[in-house]
C-alpha cells in the first residue's frame, strides 16, 4: 500500500505509552499561519501550524531534554533545545495540506532565523520534514 495511506497520524511517544494524534485534529489545532522565506523551495511560503513548545507541554507536560524524530522515509535523528517559542510545527502550506509529497504530513521550521544565510541549506539541517514520530527521550 502507497506510504500516503498511513500518513494519517502522528505517533507522540513517552516511554512505554504511545498516543497516536490523527494529521487531521492537528490541522484543525493548527493556530499560527506566517509567512516565512522557505531556503529549500527559494520562495516565501505561506505556513499554518501549532507553536512547537507549546505542542510539547500538551502532549508531554513539559518540554522533554532531547526529542528523537522519525521520518516516513525512515530518516531518524535526535536532536535536543526545544524550549524555544520559535518552532513550529507545520501541517500547512500556501492553504494547502501537506501531504508525503510536499514533504509533509507534519513538518518543523523554525520561524526566527535572522543571521543565518538562506543560501547555505546547512544552516537549516534542523528542520524535520515528513515526520512519523516524535520520542521524548528523558
Amino acid at each position: 500500500m502507497p506510504t500516503a495511506v498511513f500518513a494519517q497520524a502522528l505517533d507522540v511517544i513517552n516511554g512505554d505509552v504511545t498516543q497516536k494524534i490523527a494529521i487531521s485534529d492537528l490541522r484543525a489545532n493548527s493556530d499560527t499561519t506566517f509567512t516565512l522565506y522557505d531556503p529549500y523551495q527559494g520562495r516565501d511560503v505561506e505556513m499554518q501550524g501549532v507553536a512547537f513548545q507549546d505542542f510539547l507541554i500538551d502532549q508531554f507536560g513539559e518540554v522533554p531534554p532531547a526529542l528523537h524524530f522519525t521520518a516516513w522515509d525512515d530518516y531518524e535523528v535526535t536532536l535536543e533545545g526545544w524550549d524555544d517559542p520559535t518552532w513550529y510545527l507545520i501541517t500547512s502550506e500556501d492553504g494547502a495540506p501537506l501531504t508525503i509529497r510536499t514533504r509533509g504530513p507534519v513538518r518543523l521550521v523554525e520561524r526566527d532565523y535572522s543571521g543565518r544565510d538562506v543560501a547555505n541549506l546547512r544552516d537549516f539541517n534542523d528542520w524535520i520534514w515528513m515526520i512519523r514520530s516524535i520520542e521524548a527521550k528523558w
